[in-house]
């Protein structure tokens, strides 16, 4: 029963690709079928970084209502893009290039996980929720401060960041999506021969360590894999807040196991529907009038309410 729902989400997505690709598009195979297959790799990509980053997490931390956004990568994306326009106007779209650009984030946000983590487990004495707390206060702190340059730049610039804060897979270039693979492939090729320790990590801490896992060399491996996945799905697509989260719930309740042999295939499935049905519904329904960040984040944030309401109360 498991297998066929995992069968059942990649042959959804199959079925929604194939929508995409030729819906409205006249068999235009010289220009607009291109096009789309730019955004449909770039939500392939996308989703698989959202599922398994957030899936990870939840089993690292042991908490199903928290996605690596606590720890700030988005926050950190908005404000390198915040100080770009500060310093040089929209003139840095022109000087760094989307390519340029895409690359520096990906640097700066990986930095900025090595930084916290080496800080962090430099010794044995703080474990994952000192730095889950750290992650929160600096999220905060560095939001304030992108608010506060915002206010610095005029209306003109303001309305491109207000492009950086929104998903959006029109702005990933061929290079850029060549390389957001190697680096997802690299990384989930790592993790595959880490899963049974991951599946163990699920038990919790004491469990794991009980069971022989070294549980500070897996939760360091995982967070690195983790800040890459962020890193290039924010710098390819741009924030995705709540989405992690109903994903990460959505396949639990598929899935009804949390081996992640099977949760994260059918997670990244779901990911990706989510984004080709959001992208559909933006050209064909809503005629660009909406951004499919404004419609993930209203289902994935209004799931999240209700997950909460929910677990209110449970131990």
């Amino acid at each position: 029963m498991v297998r066929l729902h995992s069968y059942a989400a990649w042959l959804l997505v199959c079925v929604l690709a194939l929508v995409f690709l030729f819906l409205g598009s006249g068999m235009d195979f010289d220009y607009l079928i291109p096009k789309r297959l730019a955004r449909l790799a770039a939500m392939f990509i996308g989703g698989v970084c959202v599922a398994c980053s957030s899936i990870v997490f939840q089993t690292i931390t042991g908490n199903r209502i928290l996605t690596p956004a606590i720890m700030g990568y988005e926050a950190v994306y908005l404000l390198w893009q915040a100080l770009l326009v500060l310093a040089m106007g929209t003139y840095s779209l022109v000087a760094l290039s989307s390519s340029g650009n895409f690359a520096l984030s990906v640097l700066l946000l990986l930095g900025y996980s090595w930084m916290i983590h080496r800080w962090l487990f430099r010794d044995s004495s703080n474990n994952v929720y000192v730095l889950l707390l750290v992650g929160l206060v600096l999220t905060i702190v560095i939001s304030t401060f992108t608010q506060f340059v915002q206010l610095r730049v005029s209306p003109g610039e303001f309305s491109v960041l207000l492009g950086f804060s929104q998903a959006s897979f029109n702005r990933a270039q061929p290079e850029q999506l060549l390389y957001s693979a190697a680096a997802v492939i690299g990384v989930l090729l790592i993790g595959r021969q880490a899963l049974p320790a991951l599946d163990v990590l699920s038990l919790g801490r004491d469990q794991a360590t009980s069971l022989g896992v070294d549980y500070a060399r897996e939760v360091r491996l995982y967070l690195a894999l983790i800040a890459t996945l962020v890193a290039v799905s924010t710098s390819l697509l741009g924030p995705t807040a709540f989405m992690g989260i109903f994903v990460a719930n959505a396949t639990y309740a598929l899935a009804r196991t949390f081996r992640h042999r099977i949760t994260l295939p059918m997670g990244s499935a779901i990911a990706i529907a989510i984004f080709i049905s959001a992208q559909l519904l933006v050209e064909h329904l809503f005629n660009y009038k909406t951004t499919v960040g404004i419609l993930v984040n209203l289902l994935c944030g209004g799931y999240f309410l209700v997950l909460m309401v929910r677990t209110r109360g449970a131990p």
